[in-house]
């Protein structure tokens, strides 16, 4: 492997477990690695700090895989990688037919994301380095859980910063006409070659238990309500009437499927519609709700654009605010990394304001325990919950 080695005093953030080195910390290269080649990370002073693979067009030059000097090529090192994390889900969840395998850094595969559905595994490879090894980690998925199908969700945009294509495709087998998997019970259908991210949202499986013991008996209104996992949840929990809202009529269609299919079309229904549009309307209205759930798309991409991400966050926060009955409860998110907790909880703050009402945080929770984060690695922390009560 050829040796990287990092500018002075640039190793810190290395030492202290981060998988990252960016482009303006490379003092020199001992070759010319072509995209997703091994090299081997070494201190100024020629002290080895890990294996990983490069990238010369990417803003992040090198990724981490190895603190020791190893083969990273092989299906041997994915299969061993993987099978690791896949045990550490087993502890979480026994034998639950949906839940992320693979979490990038997380499990010290930075670039890969593995996803189960039933017998169907969604895959992302979102960095040249994965990309390069596609074939050694289809191999060690085929023989670790011997899928009836993958399918590879490299439609995200990320890809193109790595210099990679966007595209779905399917890898192995045939994916069912119908799959359908369980989340406490309820049940969903997935659309893993269409459907947002890789087919589900797995990310907020245990929020949606926060619904219950706050909604029996309540009106509740589900925004951004994609195939509708908060709102079958709410009804499951004893919800009197929900209505899911989403701008995508076929995200409508799966959540009006998946009411049907757990008989909760008669308490679910779902509109399609702008969320910002409708809240404005609701609100001239005088409509009041017992619950409201804000589960938005990330709203900022990047660090420059977080003033523009703020301001969609707050009207929409204090839109929905308004619509809150006296001890309502309000379920609200974001998804986006820099929107760090502490902004996101002042600008919850300032719509409490805008919208004239008192409310006291309860539970502040992030993602689900499949989307572990790693410490020494912020970017991996992304999922806010906040649960708040109006007074």
């Amino acid at each position: 492997m050829i040796p990287l080695y990092l500018r002075p005093g640039h190793d810190r953030r290395i030492r202290g477990g981060h998988p990252w080195v960016f482009s303006n910390e490379i003092a020199r290269l001992e070759g010319s690695p072509s995209a997703g080649d091994a090299v081997e990370i070494r201190a100024h002073g020629g002290e080895f700090l890990g294996t990983a693979y490069y990238n010369p067009h990417s803003l992040i030059a090198a990724r981490i895989v190895s603190r020791l000097r190893q083969e990273i090529d092989s299906a041997d090192f994915f299969r061993t990688r993987i099978a690791a994390a896949a045990d550490f889900r087993r502890s979480l969840y026994d034998e639950a037919d949906a839940m992320r395998l693979v979490f990038g850094e997380s499990d010290a595969l930075p670039g890969l994301v593995v996803d189960r559905y039933g017998p169907v595994l969604s895959v992302q490879f979102l960095t040249q380095g994965m990309e390069r090894r596609r074939d050694a980690i289809v191999q060690a998925l085929l023989e670790l859980f011997e899928p009836t199908a993958i399918v590879a969700r490299n439609d995200v945009a990320v890809r193109q910063m790595e210099g990679l294509p966007l595209a779905v495709e399917r890898l192995h087998g045939e994916i069912p006409d119908e799959l359908i998997v369980s989340e406490h019970g309820v049940k969903m259908r997935v659309d893993v070659a269409g459907g947002q991210k890789t087919g589900h949202f797995l990310d907020q499986k245990e929020n949606h238990l926060a619904l219950n013991g706050r909604v029996a008996g309540r009106r509740v209104l589900d925004l951004f309500c994609y195939s509708g996992s908060w709102a079958l949840h709410a009804a499951r929990f004893g919800a009197a009437e929900v209505l899911g809202v989403d701008i995508s009529p076929g995200a409508i269609r799966l959540a009006q499927e998946n009411a049907q299919l757990n008989n909760l079309e008669g308490i679910c229904t779902f509109r399609c519609a702008d969320v910002f549009d409708l809240l404005r309307e609701m609100g001239h209205g005088g409509e009041r709700f017992g619950a409201v759930v804000l589960d938005p798309p990330a709203f900022v991409k990047s660090r420059k654009k977080l003033p523009e991400a703020i301001r969609g966050y707050l009207t929409v926060n204090r839109r929905a605010m308004e619509l809150l009955e006296p001890g309502g409860y309000i379920f609200t998110c974001s998804c986006s990394y820099h929107m760090e907790r502490q902004v996101f909880l002042d600008t919850l703050r300032q719509a409490g304001r805008q919208a004239k009402r008192e409310l006291r945080l309860l539970e502040m929770r992030g993602q689900s325990f499949d989307h572990p984060v790693l410490l020494s690695c912020p970017e991996t922390d992304y999922l806010k919950c906040a649960v708040l009560q109006a007074m």
